[in-house]
């Protein structure tokens, strides 16, 4: 078994439960359900999508090289993920569980010989996936 040094590994629990405070401390608690989490995280993840817009990957490279930018889109990253983190808590979700199950799952869809190289989805395969 190896070790890694300066491996940081990111506490779920802990924030969503400084999360699941700041809800409470503000009384929000009642506005925390599955639809409007749901729709947060959508347009959290169309506000990033936004930054986006219109440009190349040339002059996004250029963009990630500010510190302006860099920031804009760590906010937008951020609010996509509180959201996903709070709502896997109130579905009681084992993130790291669904995780490496879905990561499982998407081997299987995409096996190496007919995906490797390819952006194609797995329903256009054309050799059978077991």
């Amino acid at each position: 078994m190896g070790f890694q040094i300066g491996v940081i590994l990111m506490d779920v629990k802990y924030i969503q439960n400084k999360l699941s405070d700041f809800a409470k401390k503000r009384d929000w608690e009642k506005f925390h359900n599955l639809k409007n989490l749901a729709i947060s995280i959508n347009i959290e993840s169309s506000e990033l999508l936004e930054i986006f817009q219109w440009d190349d990957n040339q002059e996004v490279d250029e963009k990630l090289k500010k510190k302006q930018f860099k920031e804009r889109i760590s906010e937008e990253v951020a609010d996509v993920l509180l959201y996903l983190l709070r709502f896997s808590q109130i579905a009681n979700l084992d993130l790291e569980k669904i995780c490496l199950k879905k990561i499982k799952k998407n081997a299987k869809k995409y096996p190496i010989k007919l995906s490797k190289g390819k952006s194609t989805k797995y329903t256009s395969f054309k050799e059978k996936i077991n």
